[in-house]
């Protein structure tokens, strides 16, 4: 029975491919009496059925030690390609995150994409999407974890340009899509060299590895940074963190998984890597240079938006910006997986509300929206519950999950606290803001007659509002939190009796501010040139899009020009020059057929002598030397 279940692990990404695969008949246009309704409940059911079925394995598995389960892939001489699932309870937990939410994103697109012709494509991108994402959270293998990497960027590609027939939705499948791509070719070298180096190409094999690791110092770094650039293009971490922005051009349901687990299956592979990163100091202060710059950047830029998914989508870059900080000052992988967990159950909730709030208004300006409060209540209840949990207010998840972060802090850099502040604070202004302009004020004419969703929207929204109250129970039940129930209070008042409160406080004080700051409705330009200056510095994402136009698209061009010029003049000129002689030549020597043989036997007699010449030009000076001495003796 136990090896049955293990082996039975390796079905679960492929029921999100067999719910793809039954969609092709409507999706390809096969079916149409009955509308594309009958391929999303197919998708939904083999979506269930994983859940189902991973939640057992789960139960089974959940207090027993991790186990590999290996399937050879290839082998030939000495090359063995091994593809390995880990089967242990935080890879199922991973697991039971991606089904779990992919099922409720599915049921909400239901009613969000009721009216969309292609509904049918939809469902089958989301089952190939789940199947990915779905693997990833098994793998153990960074071979594997790459493929599957690279199926969740052609997903990513074909579910952001899903409404492909807008020049905007094109152009940011494209950026998303070449933006990841140079993260995935430089992880694709780590990956290669990681395997010329090592055993294996296991996580579980690396820390083992490390110990012994035949590594010089440069070799180490260059290593360390190519395994890097995959996660922080996946993540939309500094400088890969344009595309995410622009991905929100595409449906509200796929931005749900994307903010959520899709930015988080980089990391939880960044997270897996943290023993690479120990061999080299360079390589962690780049992990942490990295996550400082884009959780602080990303959380201004984030304030500037007045486009709700963008101001959301720059807040997901924020939070995973922390998790690249943990990984890089060494904290326990317990820390960085317990972040990702709450933030991504929260983040799903907020674009739920949001897309919500769009279904409804047909509008993603919140400079154009206000009083939906009243008008949408449940939308305005998980909205709440959301920000609550992300700016880490007693009694939410992420505020258990800092204070897990936070137990040792004497042993971390203060810098450490006030990045928490910053970011924690900066949230709060930036969900605060929002609330006010789309919950709150007289109602505009695109929210005055807005009412609550209906009930496929509903559901999913209310239920997982219910999972984001009851989540910090559910991680005292779940022993993710070690502590026994008796030490709460103590925890939170003795172990951190400074860092915890200040972190509360930073909560409070970002709400207030963002309750008690101005809002433009209109969002016109303040008279003030300092304000002005930092307001496009913001809403532009600190120009960082122009500054590739002028660096490395200017760069790309002008190579790309001087290549075409070289191959134009220079080869082309080349092969046309020996053309052009050939011609020349053959037409020249056309007159010299005259059909008399002494001109030939001349010609011959010629050419032999300028080829006896040429042979035995280095010998003239010798022979002449020879005949000179004798003649002179």
């Amino acid at each position: 029975m136990t090896e049955w279940l293990l082996s039975s692990s390796s079905i679960i990404p492929i029921y999100g491919l067999i719910g793809a695969i039954l969609t092709l008949p409507w999706s390809m246009g096969m079916v149409r009496r009955t509308g594309p309704r009958p391929a999303a409940y197919f998708n939904i059911l083999m979506t269930l059925v994983a859940l189902i079925h991973n939640l057992i394995l789960l139960r089974f598995i959940w207090h027993q030690p991790p186990q590999q389960v290996a399937y050879q892939w290839l082998q030939i001489a000495d090359l063995n390609l091994t593809l390995t699932l880990d089967i242990s309870p935080i890879s199922m937990g991973a697991l039971s995150l991606v089904t779990g939410l992919s099922l409720l994103a599915q049921i909400y697109a239901l009613g969000y994409m009721e009216k969309d012709w292609s509904m049918a494509r939809f469902y089958g991108l989301m089952g190939f999407f789940e199947a990915a994402l779905s693997g990833l959270a098994l793998s153990d293998s960074l071979l594997l974890s790459y493929g599957l990497l690279e199926m969740l960027t052609l997903s990513t590609y074909l579910l952001v340009g899903f409404w492909y027939a807008q020049p905007l939705v094109v152009t940011a499948a494209r950026d998303a899509f070449l933006t990841k791509r140079v993260g995935d070719i430089l992880l694709l070298m780590g990956v290669v060299a990681l395997s010329s180096y090592g055993e294996g190409l296991d996580f579980s094999q690396l820390k083992d590895w490390v110990q012994t690791a035949p590594l010089q110092p440069f070799t180490a770094t260059l290593l360390g940074l190519a395994l890097i650039a995959g996660p922080t293009g996946k993540c939309a971490q500094f400088p890969l963190n344009l595309w995410l922005d622009e991905a929100m051009e595409g449906p509200n349901p796929a931005g749900i998984l994307r903010n959520s687990i899709v930015v988080s299956a980089g990391a939880y592979v960044l997270i897996k890597l943290q023993p690479v990163f120990t061999l080299s100091l360079v390589a962690s202060d780049v992990l942490v240079g990295i996550g400082v710059i884009t959780a602080i950047g990303a959380s201004l830029m984030a304030i500037a938006q007045i486009d709700i998914k963008r101001a959301l989508s720059h807040s997901t870059s924020a939070y995973l910006g922390l998790v690249f900080v943990t990984v890089g000052i060494g904290q326990p992988a317990t820390v960085a997986f317990l972040l990702l967990f709450t933030h991504a159950i929260a983040k799903a909730l907020l674009f739920m509300s949001a897309g919500s709030i769009i279904f409804n208004t047909t509008n993603q300006d919140v400079t154009q929206m206000g009083g939906l409060g009243s008008r949408m209540p449940a939308t305005t209840v998980a909205f709440i519950i959301s920000s609550a949990s992300l700016v880490a207010l007693l009694p939410m998840g992420m505020f258990w999950t800092m204070q897990q972060w936070l137990q040792g802090f004497y042993t971390i850099p203060p810098l450490l606290l006030i990045l928490l502040l910053l970011v924690n604070g900066l949230s709060a202004v930036n969900l605060t803001r929002l609330f006010r302009l789309v919950f709150l004020g007289p109602p505009h004419p695109k929210t005055r007659r807005c009412a609550e969703v209906q009930w496929p929207m509903a559901v999913p929204m209310v239920t997982l509002s219910l999972i984001v109250l009851f989540l910090p129970v559910a991680l005292q039940q779940l022993d993710l939190l070690v502590r026994t129930e008796n030490a709460w209070i103590e925890d939170v008042l003795l172990l951190n009796h400074w860092a915890m409160p200040l972190l509360i406080a930073s909560g409070a004080v970002g709400c207030l501010f963002g309750a008690l700051i101005p809002l433009r409705r209109n969002w016109e330009r303040p008279t003030q040139v300092y304000l002005r200056f930092f307001q496009d510095l913001f809403a532009y994402d600190f120009y960082i899009e122009r500054v590739y136009n002028m660096t490395v698209v200017w760069a790309v061009s002008s190579f790309s020009r001087f290549t075409a010029w070289f191959d134009r003049y220079i080869v082309d000129g080349g092969v046309n020059l020996v053309g052009l002689a050939a011609i020349f030549s053959g037409n020249a020597l056309k007159y010299n057929v005259s059909g008399q043989s002494q001109f030939y036997i001349f010609t011959i007699f010629l050419a032999v002598s300028v080829i006896l010449g040429l042979a035995f030009s280095g010998q003239w000076e010798g022979i002449l030397d020879y005949w000179s001495s004798a003649f002179s003796g």
